[in-house]
């Protein structure tokens, strides 16, 4: 959604977690999806999931796993957002994206979003993204697709019955794998009208 006037995302900084970070990582990832704090963003999935988001096994999973790493970024010495990079051969997985529900909206996805593919083509070498969305979350499809990201039409099931992922309130969930290829230069775009 690209609905709020671009604002400078301000000096934001860029850093691998600790587990020391991780309880304020859960707080952040939660208020993005889940509950009603989640709701003064537009990435909550208050309607379609309860419960849980994540919790911190899961995060700290993510913080020590080899091969993976969780982004935090700063803006002035305070969490704003992170998402987790992931090494998968030829391809980096993004995942656990949050920002701040009452920052959403103002740009500062967009620049998260192109660090992190810098950051992998840097560190990795890999030559696309891969994410999975759920299915039904047009709004947020349509944002990474804006991105560069396509939508493959793979689908995965939603784990239903594992409360460690929410509460489902629908029974037609399922994870659609979108991918973007990152095999242009470094920092530069890829594909036509580069």
């Amino acid at each position: 959604m690209d609905t709020a006037p671009a604002q400078d995302p301000g000096q934001l900084t860029f850093r691998d977690a600790a587990d020391a970070d991780v309880p304020e990582l859960v707080t952040l990832i939660e208020s993005a999806y889940r509950g009603d704090s989640s709701r003064a963003g537009w990435t909550t999935e208050a309607d379609i999931l309860q419960g849980q988001r994540t919790d911190p096994d899961g995060v700290r999973e993510v913080v020590e796993a080899s091969g993976s790493r969780l982004l935090v970024v700063e803006r002035d010495g305070a969490l704003v957002a992170c998402c987790q990079l992931e090494h998968r051969g030829e391809a980096a997985y993004f995942g656990m994206f949050a920002v701040r529900p009452e920052l959403q909206g103002a740009g500062l996805g967009k620049v998260i979003i192109a660090e992190a593919e810098r950051t992998v083509q840097e560190s990795w070498g890999v030559s696309e993204m891969h994410m999975t969305v759920i299915s039904v979350r047009e709004e947020l499809i349509a944002w990474y697709e804006r991105r560069g990201y396509r939508r493959t039409g793979k689908l995965s099931p939603f784990p239903y019955g594992d409360a460690r992922f929410g509460i489902p309130q629908r029974d037609d969930l399922a994870f659609e794998l979108l991918v973007k290829d990152l095999a242009g230069p470094v920092g530069r775009p890829t594909g036509p009208g580069r």
